[in-house]
């Protein structure tokens, strides 16, 4: 790939909020589909087939959720 993604935006999971957290992780997650199909045009081409699959859905969610766990703990919980 010639064109180097950035998969931790600002190299850095620090946020001042659990919303700005949330929010990163959502990025993050879609800079790993990016990464894994750097093609556009074939994203486009999947979007409308994962968009009515409940289970490609729920996987995604999943993948969110793992990221945002990670940038939870990173952040020490906002605590």
């Amino acid at each position: 790939m010639s064109d180097q993604i950035q998969l931790i935006p600002g190299n850095s999971l620090i946020t001042k909020t659990p919303e700005e957290g949330r929010q990163l992780a959502v990025k993050m997650a879609r800079l790993i589909i990016k990464t894994t199909q750097p093609d556009a045009s074939v994203r486009e081409k999947l979007r409308p087939i994962y968009a009515e699959d409940a289970a490609m859905l729920i996987a995604i969610g999943q993948t969110v959720a793992t990221e945002f766990a990670t940038i939870a703990a990173a952040n020490n919980y906002w605590r």
